[in-house]
């Protein structure tokens, strides 16, 4: 199965008093990139989601979050804190030490002391268990949606590769006559320029010539790397590397024939291979 580097996946639960969520985004990289974007009392997952994300992960550029999100709605567990409250306590009897006209605190007052109200945290195995459970699921969705997606893009990579293979098989039959009609052509304004000269002379310096506008050595490599294309994407994997490669070896050789192109059929042939060549390298691009 081809992959897809661009996907997007996202996983929540209901924990404590608050939704815990997992946010995952993946774009193209030439490497696997993982970055993190998690609450600082959170921060401690981080290595066991990097290990968990890179398991299965192998290329793309990959934001995760991680956010805790409050209910205001959810109940709530609620506690004095004992060394808040002794600590308050101490500071109000220094105050009415000072000032003793000064009324005392109200019970409404120390609730909303800072610290005096504490909720009953979420254990950190709890906690952990959970970040855990959300990475695997938003993993999981995530690749199978660079599942989805690389099979698209492999399809559109079929069909331009599929399209090249056409026109080289027309274009083809046409480099012999090609050749000839260029020797005969070139042949006669030597001739017209040289006046009544060596015609052996320049029989040879025409096959010479001709050697060098022949493209069929670049036919066939086109025709080689468009087989191994087609195998690569048979096999699937990790394969955008390597057509990549074959992206660049059919630009060359594309650009290559343009350039020895001994008639319009076979230059305007070359131009519409190097323009396939190119829609193919946008898509490759995204393949992992």
């Amino acid at each position: 199965m081809i992959h897809s580097m661009t996907g997007y996946a996202v996983a929540q639960a209901a924990i404590g008093h608050g939704t815990l969520g997992l946010e995952l985004r993946s774009v193209n990289s030439r490497y696997l990139d993982i970055q993190f974007r998690i609450a600082e009392d959170l921060r401690a997952l981080e290595p066991a989601l990097r290990e968990l994300l890179s398991s299965q992960l192998r290329r793309g550029k990959i934001d995760c979050r991680l956010y805790f999100s409050p209910n205001p709605a959810a109940p709530r567990d609620e506690q004095l804190n004992a060394a808040a409250l002794a600590r308050l306590r101490s500071l109000a009897q220094s105050v009415h030490t000072e000032f003793p006209d000064v009324p005392g605190l109200r019970a409404a007052d120390i609730l909303r002391w800072p610290g005096v109200l504490v909720e009953d945290a979420v254990a950190e195995d709890v906690l952990r268990g959970k970040a855990l459970e959300l990475a695997r699921h938003a993993r999981d969705e995530l690749s199978a949606t660079r599942a989805r997606e690389g099979a698209k893009l492999a399809d559109i990579v079929r069909e331009r590769a599929a399209d090249m293979a056409r026109r080289i098989e027309i274009v083809a039959p046409l480099v012999p006559a090609a050749i000839a009609a260029f020797q005969a052509k070139l042949a006669d304004r030597l001739r017209e320029a040289i006046g009544a000269g060596d015609d052996e002379r320049i029989r040879q310096e025409v096959a010479v010539f001709g050697m060098k506008i022949d493209v069929d050595e670049e036919i066939g490599r086109l025709r080689t790397h468009l087989a191994e294309v087609a195998r690569v994407l048979a096999r699937g994997g990790e394969c955008g590397k390597r057509l990549d490669f074959l992206m660049q070896e059919l630009g060359r050789e594309a650009n290559t024939l343009g350039a020895k192109a001994g008639s319009q059929p076979i230059s305007d042939c070359a131009l519409e291979l190097k323009l396939l060549v190119e829609q193919m390298r946008e898509q490759v691009q995204n393949i992992e």
